[in-house]
Formats: C-alpha cells, sequence, structure tokens
C-alpha cells in the first residue's frame, strides 16, 4: 500500500560520482550534468577481451586500482571536449596514459556487454598495449557510440521482474549494467558498517548518488523521488554481486560485506514473501521520468539538493516483481 510522504526533503545529496571507464575507480564531483542515459560521462569507456566481451570487476579486480581523470570542466554544463582535452589513466606500475576526448576513427564491431552486442569506437593500440599489459591479457579500451549505437533500459537474464514498459519504458543506458542511475545512503551504509569488524566505505557500492539525512534503508520503500526539479522512479533494489567485496584501493577481494549482508539483508529480510534467491540488496536503481533536451540549460544535480519522496510504500515487499 503506498504511504503519503511528508511535504519536507527526506534526504540531501551528499556525495556524486561518475564512472568514465566502467569498473575502473570513480570521481567525485559537486555537480554532474544529467542525460537520458546517466550522468554525463558515467560509463561510457569499457575495457574488452580479445574475444570483444566485456571486462569487469568480477573477473578483473585489478581493474579498481585504474584511476580515471577528466577535465574540472568536463562535469559543467555545457562542457564540450576539445583537442587538448584527455582522458587520463593511471594503475600501479604502469605510465600515465593520456587518451584524447575527441571521438576516434577505428570501430571496434561485436563488442558485447550482457544482453547488448554492437560497435564501439576503439580508443586504439595505445590504449590496448595499456590494459593489455596492466592486466596480463589481450585488452582493449572502446568508446561507446552514441551516434550510432542505443542500448535500452531491458530485463536481462539476472532481472527478476519486467522493467518494460511500467518501469522504465524507452529509457537508455551506456556501459551500466542495467539502468543509468544507483543511489544509496550514508544511514544504510552506517548501519551496515555497524555490524562490520573492518568498516567499509562508500565505494565499495559505486553509487551515482549518495544522500544524508534520512532513515537507514528508507530508500527501499521509495517508488518516486524528486532531486532539485528533476523526478526519478525507483525501478528495483540492486542485488549484488562480488563487486562490493573487492577493496577498491587495493583490487584484492575477500568475503566481507556481502557475508554480513546475508545475516540482515537477504531475500528473507527483504522479500519475505518472494522466491528467495539467495541475493543480497543494498541501494536503488533510478531512471529520470524527465525529458532531457540536449541544450536546455538547468539538466544539473549538485552536491546539497534536496530529496523529496513522492511516492512510497510500506514495505519493499510491496512493489511488483
Amino acid at each position: 500500500m503506498e504511504k503519503q510522504p511528508s511535504q519536507e526533503a527526506t534526504a540531501k545529496v551528499s556525495s556524486i560520482f561518475i564512472y568514465p571507464v566502467k569498473s575502473c575507480r570513480g570521481i567525485s564531483v559537486s555537480e554532474a550534468p544529467i542525460t537520458p542515459t546517466g550522468f554525463q560521462w558515467d560509463r561510457q569507456w569499457l575495457v574488452i577481451n580479445e574475444k570483444r566481451r566485456a571486462y569487469t570487476q568480477r573477473v578483473e579486480p585489478k581493474l579498481a586500482c585504474v584511476e580515471v581523470q577528466l577535465p574540472n570542466e568536463a562535469f559543467l554544463e555545457g562542457w564540450e571536449p576539445t583537442s587538448s582535452s584527455y582522458l587520463v589513466l593511471k594503475a600501479p606500475g604502469m605510465d600515465e596514459l593520456k587518451i584524447s576526448m575527441s571521438p576516434p576513427q577505428e570501430i571496434a564491431d561485436g563488442v558485447s556487454i550482457w544482453e547488448w552486442s554492437g560497435a564501439a569506437l576503439d580508443e586504439g593500440a595505445d590504449a590496448s598495449k595499456w590494459f593489455s599489459d596492466y592486466l596480463g591479457k589481450p585488452s582493449r579500451l572502446v568508446r561507446f557510440n552514441a551516434a550510432s549505437e542505443t542500448r535500452p533500459v531491458k530485463p536481462s537474464f539476472w532481472s527478476h521482474k519486467p522493467v518494460e514498459p511500467e518501469y522504465a519504458g524507452g529509457k537508455q543506458i551506456m556501459f551500466s549494467d542495467i539502468f543509468p542511475y544507483l543511489i544509496a545512503s550514508q544511514a544504510s551504509l552506517d548501519t551496515l558498517n555497524e555490524h562490520l569488524k573492518d568498516p567499509v566505505p562508500i565505494n565499495r557500492f559505486r553509487p551515482n548518488i549518495l544522500v544524508d539525512g534520512c532513515e537507514p534503508f528508507s530508500e527501499d520503500l521509495w517508488t518516486d523521488v524528486r532531486i532539485n526539479r528533476f523526478t526519478f522512479q525507483c525501478c528495483m533494489l540492486c542485488y549484488r554481486c562480488k563487486i562490493p567485496t573487492v577493496n577498491q584501493e587495493t583490487g584484492i577481494q575477500g568475503t566481507e560485506p556481502n557475508e554480513t549482508l546475508k545475516k540482515f539483508r537477504s531475500d528473507a529480510t527483504v522479500y519475505p514473501s518472494r522466491k528467495q534467491r539467495g541475493r543480497v540488496y543494498f541501494g536503488q536503481y533510478l531512471v529520470c521520468k524527465d525529458s532531457l533536451i540536449a541544450g536546455v540549460k538547468g539538466n544539473v544535480i549538485k552536491v546539497g539538493d534536496l530529496l523529496h519522496v513522492l511516492n512510497m510504500v510500506s514495505s519493499a515487499d510491496e512493489v511488483p516483481e
């Protein structure tokens, strides 16, 4: 049963994170333009293997140690790269790699990530050698080719409920897993850390938006929220793979926090009336419900923006499966 939320702001945006290269280190920013596919520059690049399939930290945890830099002005609304704008990559034991942000001309066909396959822009031999040397196996770096490709948000083999058209009809992503945005709360992280011998930072969960000021795991219950002037639909809770067990500073994989999450954030606790799949949950996926027109000013979310809950349920179990 949907509850009537308070008219007062529920939470405030405390951090914004962009992950330009999928599964590599994120960038914390004070503001970011929003687009139909997520924050500007989020998951626009992807490391692929010799079969042109995506690498992620699930199989290559060393990617966590790849530091990513973009020009500071890249996160300002309306900024466009010039011939002197670079994506810069750093990693332990590796020389710095600079990649022009001007779109490359070479095309890599047959690139695949989860349910999608298509053509991407190939960043060339230097980037290929850099990642091949770092990972110790043939690799290439590609960029999503938004000029010719689309990747609709849609169900995939791991999804537990339909997401079109009710949840995300017509929405697009680039190299994100399944939805354009992921939100989590500081209170949820604090509660988890109270259960852990060694507390973990929020980077284990790789959200785009971190909010503060709400109750722990209240984000489970949100169905529609407004941040600044933008309305987001809350699509599904994020069930976690093993990436949260990868230390994002060292690239070393352990067992926590997933083992502890099993004790109070499993199907049995979050979805007690549903089929038990042995999953654990942390964070909520979002899509922006507004029409975002290119060139229109003000399509920006900033740290400090207020979050208002527009609609919510009494328990996560009430959301249609």
